[in-house]
């Protein structure tokens, strides 16, 4: 017996697990009916917070005793509050707000009842994959986890000087809600970006990058990142967010090929990606996305360091350097 593994198992984790699809269906419900703010506003007793969401008294109860078995409430003497981590990121208004994220999750439950089959063929199984362009799901997507990527956002800057980088320029392909650009042309009034993306993901790009006031000095590119040219030496920096982990490794080879041409003598890429360790260990996260990855696309999956390293090399990088951040994300920057 591996001398890590309990000696006296118990059933509760793998109670937990299967009933993963009952804590999302709860949370959900709370995102839902804004529970989490209704509580933040000072609504702490189940008829206070009946009264404050509209849920039936019978419903409500449920609902916080399920919060409270997932440990995002606790109680005492009657009364409920949110814990830090729901207060944080659960709570609507907050800028840290994941809800979104949440309540979108409940519409793949039947794609995931069909995660066997998958497993089996080794072929996607949802009604669209990664390759299908401008449907509505990506301008959702992108809107639910802008809030994840703004911290990582802000650790790149920082570790590349953005703020202090005068007139530089950027190229994000594949940029979502444009959450790079906000963030660092809000850092660096002098700098310049470009987005190449899905018009409709574009479009909720704009309004995102114009919320920070910023929106004078973003261009978009209408187009496919996995055929159109990146041009020329034309950018200091090339971010590849999340992109990677959608893709096999032959494309992503030709997508940092891209990316070098595109970089200015001196450039960086900066790549964010779910990425798991050499043998296969690390970030709970990024170990499970793989799944997540095999019934949305027709090749993506979670890659290793080793696998960056040896497509950048073969790209024409010569540095790559891999950063691991507090949560499931890592930034790699190659030169």
């Amino acid at each position: 017996m591996d001398q890590n593994q309990n000696q006296n198992p118990t059933p509760e984790r793998i109670m937990q697990y299967f009933t993963g699809s009952w804590a999302t269906a709860i949370l959900s419900a709370a995102t839902t009916h804004n529970v989490f703010r209704a509580i933040e506003g000072g609504a702490w007793t189940c008829d206070e917070i009946t009264n404050k969401t509209g849920l039936a008294p019978r419903g409500a109860q449920a609902l916080l005793d399920g919060l409270t078995g997932l440990g995002l409430l606790t109680v005492k003497s009657g009364k409920y509050e949110n814990t830090a981590e729901a207060s944080t990121y659960l709570v609507a208004g907050k800028p840290t707000y994941l809800g979104n994220i949440v309540k979108s999750a409940v519409g793949s439950f039947a794609d995931w009842a069909k995660y066997p089959d998958a497993v089996k063929t080794g072929q996607p199984i949802c009604e669209f994959n990664t390759d299908t362009a401008n449907h509505p799901f990506w301008a959702e997507l992108v809107t639910a986890i802008a809030p994840l990527s703004v911290p990582i956002a802000q650790a790149a800057a920082q570790r590349l000087g953005i703020a202090k980088a005068g007139a530089c320029s950027w190229l994000d392909v594949g940029g979502g809600s444009g959450v790079y650009s906000a963030v660092w042309l809000a850092a660096n009034p002098k700098a310049q970006a470009t987005q190449l993306d899905w018009s409709n993901v574009n479009e909720v790009a704009k309004g995102f990058v114009g919320g920070w006031g910023v929106g004078d000095r973003f261009t978009t590119i209408d187009g496919d990142l996995t055929k159109d040219d990146w041009g020329t030496a034309k950018y200091d920096y090339v971010v590849y967010s999340h992109i990677a982990h959608m893709y096999a490794a032959a494309t992503n080879v030709s997508n940092f090929k891209k990316a070098r041409q595109a970089l200015k003598a001196g450039g960086t890429l900066v790549i964010n990606d779910f990425v798991v360790d050499n043998d296969r260990a690390g970030m709970p996260f990024a170990l499970l996305f793989a799944s997540n990855m095999l019934i949305q696309t027709n090749d993506g999956t979670t890659y290793r360091d080793a696998d960056y390293h040896t497509w950048l090399n073969e790209a024409g990088f010569r540095e790559v350097n891999v950063e691991r951040t507090p949560g499931p994300a890592t930034l790699i920057y190659a030169r």
